[in-house]
């Protein structure tokens, strides 16, 4: 059974950084591409970044130059550090790995609250 299991969410001051981690099992991530997806409240799900089978990598614009996305093939792990965070950062993350353009796995969430 694939699950994928976020972590490193929390509660940080405008400014600060996180890291954010997912975990899998049951898959071999080295075989498909990563995301990174976030949703806040009232709003839809969106890509903040990606990371291909090859590490090429993709970011929306609003997190460039403040977010990196990596991944440990080793560990099974895809992480995403967050620095700079904003307020508008607040929303609960998601990780995905993308069998086809029709099947993926999502994990559960972990939320990232920027306040004061």
């Amino acid at each position: 059974q694939v699950q994928l299991v976020e972590s490193g969410g929390g509660l940080v001051q405008p400014g600060g950084s996180l890291r954010l981690s997912c975990a899998a099992s049951g898959i071999v991530f080295s075989r498909y591409d990563l995301g990174w997806y976030r949703q806040a409240p009232g709003n839809q799900r969106e890509l903040v970044a990606s990371i291909t089978r090859v590490r090429t990598t993709n970011y929306r614009d609003s997190v460039k130059g403040r977010f990196t996305i990596s991944r440990d093939n080793a560990k099974n792990v895809v992480y995403l550090q967050m620095n700079s965070l904003k307020p508008e950062d607040t929303a609960v993350y998601y990780c995905k790995c993308i069998l086809s353009p029709l099947q993926a796995y999502w994990g559960q969430g972990t939320q990232v609250t920027v306040s004061s």
